[in-house]
């Protein structure tokens, strides 16, 4: 079958299996604050020692509204919310504190948003120092932080990389001026180059840049020209998405365009395969799904080891068994839960003050969504899972292995006796793979559209 029918057949709404189970199939009762307590306990114990944590801190303010975006964000201009909000976030981390049963050593911290150069410098530096005097440094940890081209400045840059943040990721989508309009995402290369200069001057060793394709009104030669402009910069990383149209997701902003302004179905395949066309003829790698690294960087060898992770943050060179989420809307995970703090700036703060952990939602899992979790994450991060050893058997894996004769039979996948293998060409398909073995998305299919398309 050609990839354009395959594209045609395989392009359904379909998570992008940052976790499971996925976030709208967390169970309706939620988590009590004591079962999360629980189980981030007993993931610490467990893990602080050898692996280390994560910690995640959500920034939420944004100066303006991006229309392609979907994360949890809160626009204002009114700086002078900073210090209150990093005020409450540090109490949340003394919450923390307060429940581990020894000192925390950290190995993964980074800042996402929102906007976190939103921040002055010297908050930033404060909110930093607040963790940092509280835990003992993994003696390989790593610090990241995601910057706005157009805010992130030197200082930014230098006050960070003082205190341990090594990789940075700038969100750049697209250089055209018309696609630029309509996300209201307005920024020059001449700001791009700026920032990754002074990035790789100062010392950080791993620079990233976020690209988009299937925006409003893009065509094969803004792709072209974006990454050819990408590729004069060298970034060690580049994460090449596609663009999550959720519209109907409340407060995500998506609605500064129309649907027939989007590049669709065979056409936003093309322009993705142009990208990575020119990505490895360059002499980057496929690293994951829609992420690519040069050799030299930490992502790629992280792949090439099978020590490559997936969490809320994304993929990771880091595995840790515990990430606390902090901040407005973030999401904590202890690989036994999921946790997901209050989405309003008020109520967040609310609970904090309260003295209480500001859960609203989470997801206690069961034995069995355990292994289905660790298979979904074999085949996002390493393209193929196995169920040799009894503890990735489960009752309905001969189920799960009709489920994806049909992509066997269209050369998706590869199956033996006790392993599946993702080919490079089918990697396009990795999301469609996941989701035969994504029971509560089988077993209770939605009525409306929850997620974006999967190709």
């Amino acid at each position: 079958m050609s990839t354009n029918s395959l594209i045609q057949k395989y392009n359904v709404p379909g998570p992008r299996y940052t976790s499971y189970p996925t976030v709208p199939y967390w169970d309706e009762a939620g988590i009590s604050n004591q079962d999360w307590i629980s189980t981030f306990q007993k993931s610490f114990d467990e893990s602080n020692k050898d692996k280390g944590i994560s910690i995640y801190i959500h920034l939420p303010f944004c100066e303006s509204l991006c229309t392609f975006c979907a994360c949890h964000k809160y626009i204002t201009k009114r700086h002078e919310l900073e210090i209150p909000y990093i005020e409450t976030v540090l109490k949340e981390w003394k919450m923390y504190l307060d429940l581990f049963s020894e000192k925390p050593v950290l190995r993964e911290l980074h800042l996402g948003g929102g906007t976190p150069t939103f921040f002055e410098s010297k908050n930033l530096n404060y909110l930093i120092k607040g963790i940092l005097d509280s835990v003992e440094l993994h003696r390989e940890y790593e610090f990241s932080f995601e910057g706005h081209p157009n805010n992130t400045t030197k200082e930014h840059l230098q006050t960070l990389y003082n205190l341990g943040f090594t990789r940075v990721s700038f969100g750049v989508q697209d250089y055209s001026e018309r696609v630029q309009k309509a996300i209201n995402r307005i920024q020059s290369f001449e700001n791009v180059k700026n920032v990754t200069d002074w990035a790789r001057n100062i010392g950080y060793t791993s620079i990233s840049h976020d690209l988009i394709f299937g925006l409003p009104f893009q065509t094969v030669g803004n792709i072209i020209d974006t990454v050819k402009k990408t590729i004069d910069l060298k970034p060690d990383r580049i994460s090449f998405y596609s663009y999550a149209h959720v519209p109907w997701v409340k407060g995500v902003g998506q609605r500064g365009f129309e649907d027939d302004d989007l590049p669709k179905n065979d056409f936003k395949r093309k322009l993705y395969e142009m990208g990575k066309h020119m990505l490895l003829n360059f002499g980057y790698i496929e690293t994951g799904m829609d992420h690519f690294s040069l050799p030299t960087d930490s992502l790629f060898k992280a792949f090439e080891n099978a020590n490559l992770h997936r969490n809320f943050m994304g993929y990771t060179t880091n595995n840790t068994q515990l990430m606390i989420g902090l901040g407005m809307s973030a999401i904590s995970d202890s690989w036994y839960s999921f946790a997901q703090n209050e989405k309003s700036l008020s109520d967040y703060q609310a609970s904090i003050e309260k003295g209480e952990l500001p859960i609203i939602k989470g997801h206690l899992l069961t034995e069995q969504d355990l292994i289905i979790r660790q298979h979904i994450l074999n085949i996002m991060c390493h393209f193929e899972t196995s169920w040799e050893d009894d503890d990735l058997k489960f009752k309905e894996l001969t189920q799960v292995i009709v489920r994806l004769k049909e992509l066997e039979k269209d050369g998706l996948v590869l199956i033996t006796r006790n392993k599946l293998i993702v080919p490079k060409v089918a990697r396009a398909f990795v999301r469609n793979i996941c989701m035969a073995f994504d029971l509560r998305l089988v077993k209770n299919k939605p009525e409306t559209q929850l997620f974006s398309m999967t190709v």
